[in-house]
């Protein structure tokens, strides 16, 4: 059978740290996304960059030009005006400051100024009977007619009734604070996100009107939040297409963090500029593997949290009870200068940790579906999670009706499979902040190869106590992470000297160190499984009528069953037939211990050094299937 390309290891002595590194020519991507995510539609393009308008509005028409054009005619209004102004009679008449400071410098000029006839009004004739009142308003008149000559054609592109508040970009013209993020701009996919820092306000003004903020969660690095699309706006007169892309564009998370700032308050806490933008990178490199969240866009904005966030943190903060970091209103917490990164991904689902699971074809299809995931990353591009706790696990059902639930029945075709994919799940990976990548292909240049990791040595993460029996082992797979990577073996106590640069060499059995705590985690926290979740008989059928009277027979029905009769019990169903779907989970679970003998820490298969090494042998004992790997 073939499985996938997976190279031999030397495994490492104590002894023998530098070992435990390797450098292989970068892999194609196997398996691919079915369809490509929806990329940042509050940018250019935006279907909320307008405020929608009735059908028959008669502005509608008028309001389809783009704002750039509209722009550009209004300012060629306003210097037709401040020529006439400047024109009519100079020497009596001084220009007003807000005149000055609305006209274009070379309009001033008055070589470029041209010439224009002036009128003759009748305050200029004294003595010819006239009242002031009268005169002035002959003024007005001949001003309004020169208005309306000097403008034909002009005034239709502005709409007379005071249009909508424009939403502006909001961006902050600030060298010092671009340069200080540039390292994050960089790596934005859209013009406006690339082109400096915005205002908060700003930012989030583009998306108000269409959609409500709500909390999902939040964690050390900060928190994450959702657009759900308003319930008026799909009764709004709007294009389908506009709609769809709004309703597209609602299926995304904002992961919002806050910066360190170059200096003063917020300076020694936060996440650092390299850092935010060390996982930028992890994230555009890691966006086209099955497995790993899409990226949308990114983001840096400057101020205070704008009204709709706010609210939906308060509404997080009262109706749930994992609200540990501090109200963005506080003034002592945030500045009224913070710097935040706001990262746009797609909704990858609910976090492991806040679901529970009962089908050994859960913990099968999670289990895998992270394995194979780390598998394509490794040979992608050399990656190490190095921090996949039950938190950065988020599944989401591929079902029409999006329960995580196991499935009520099973088609007896099921169980002729591999037994992956039962479950309807779909595993992502999530939150790079501590990971390590190479981030060019390895092919082209091995001897300089970029990689993005962090320094986890600068973290309080190896020390920590648990208080429970989970979190214990969870600070013990942080330790066995790093007596891996200082020593080679994950029970070996490593030197407690920091070596600078060891966290950026490539050790992949880490990834196994987690995969051995996820599955721990899977068999010990399943929930006792509802028997109800068989394989269904297929109904007998009803016997067919005799034919009469050359009447045809009817056709055969589906017995129907009898709601009164008593449901048979269990040991009686398994005396009279052999059950094949107890049978294929006990199977199922076999595997999952076998797993967990292969991965022991102590006794475990030494030349399995990696998640590859782990899918190739699933692959190879018909455990998964090709296909389940591939994504074929």
């Amino acid at each position: 059978m073939f499985s996938p390309p997976v190279a031999t290891y030397h495994v490492p002595k104590p002894t023998d740290r530098k070992a435990s590194t390797r450098t292989v020519a970068q892999k194609k991507v196997y398996g691919k996304w079915k369809k490509n995510a929806a990329r940042a539609v509050l940018d250019d393009g935006s279907p909320s960059k307008t405020k929608p308008i009735e059908a028959d509005d008669p502005r509608s028409v008028e309001l389809e030009a783009t704002l750039p054009e509209i722009e550009v005619k209004l300012e060629a209004v306003t210097i037709e005006e401040s020529l006439l102004q400047l024109n009519e009679n100079t020497e009596t008449q001084p220009v007003s400051v807000e005149t000055l400071q609305h006209t274009p410098i070379k309009s001033i000029n008055k070589s470029t100024v041209p010439e224009t006839p002036k009128v003759k009004t009748p305050l200029e004739n004294p003595g010819d009977g006239r009242s002031e009142a009268e005169s002035r308003s002959k003024i007005n008149n001949v001003r309004s007619t020169e208005d309306n000559e000097a403008k034909s054609g002009r005034r239709k592109c502005a709409v007379r009734n005071k249009p909508g508040p424009r939403l502006s970009s909001g961006c902050i013209h600030d060298e010092k604070i671009n340069c200080y993020v540039r390292r994050i701009l960089d790596e934005a996919l859209s013009p406006l996100a690339s082109q400096g820092v915005q205002k908060f306000s700003s930012w989030a003004a583009r998306s108000e009107r269409f959609f409500k903020v709500v909390k999902l969660a939040e964690g050390s690095y900060g928190e994450v939040y959702r657009l759900r699309i308003r319930q008026d706006v799909c009764k709004q007169g709007m294009s389908k297409s506009r709609l769809a892309k709004l309703r597209a564009y609602g299926e995304g998370v904002f992961k919002i963090v806050p910066l360190k700032a170059r200096s003063g308050p917020g300076s020694k806490k936060f996440t650092s500029v390299e850092e935010l933008a060390s996982e930028v990178k992890l994230l555009k490199l890691l966006d086209p593997i099955p497995g790993f969240v899409r990226l949308r866009e990114i983001h840096v904005v400057r101020g205070r949290f704008p009204r709709s966030f706010q609210d939906a943190w308060m509404e997080y903060k009262n109706t749930k009870n994992d609200c540990w970091n501090p109200n963005p209103a506080n003034k002592r917490a945030y500045p009224d200068s913070q710097l935040w990164a706001i990262l746009e991904m797609d909704d990858a689902g609910y976090e492991l940790e806040k679901l529970t699971w009962s089908s050994i074809f859960q913990v099968y299809d999670i289990f895998w579906g992270v394995a194979m995931a780390l598998a394509r990353a490794e040979e992608y591009a050399m990656f190490e999670h190095r921090d996949l706790h039950l938190g950065n696990i988020c599944l989401k059902s591929t079902r029409s009706d999006g329960s995580t639930d196991p499935p009520r029945s099973l088609d007896m075709t099921d169980l002729t499979t591999s037994g992956f994919g039962i479950s309807l799940l779909e595993t992502t990976i999530i939150d790079y902040s501590l990971s390590r990548a190479a981030l060019r292909p390895t092919g082209e240049d091995e001897g300089n190869v970029e990689v993005a990791s962090s320094d986890l040595d600068s973290k309080q993460i190896f020390d920590a106590v648990g208080r429970d029996e989970d979190e214990i082992l969870l600070r013990n797979t942080y330790r066995f992470m790093r007596n891996q990577i200082y020593t080679g073996s994950p029970v070996e106590q490593g030197q407690r000297q920091p070596i600078p640069g060891i966290w950026s060499e490539y050790t992949p059995k880490t990834n196994l160190i987690w995969l051995l705590f996820l599955l721990k985690n899977l068999l010990k926290h399943k929930k006792p499984e509802d028997e109800s979740m068989r394989a269904q008989p297929r109904a007998p059928l009803l016997p067919c009528p005799a034919k009469a009277n050359g009447v045809k027979s009817v056709p055969l029905k589906l017995a129907k069953p009898n709601s009164a009769s008593k449901p048979v019990p269990l040991i009686a169903i398994e005396e009279q037939q052999h059950d094949p779907v107890s049978t294929f989970k006990q199977t199922l679970s076999d595997r999952l211990n076998t797993v967990l003998d292969l991965l022991h820490l102590e006794t475990g298969r030494e030349d399995m050094c990696c998640a590859a090494d782990l899918v190739a042998y699933a692959i190879d004992s018909q455990w998964l299937d090709e296909k389940d790997f591939f994504l074929s």
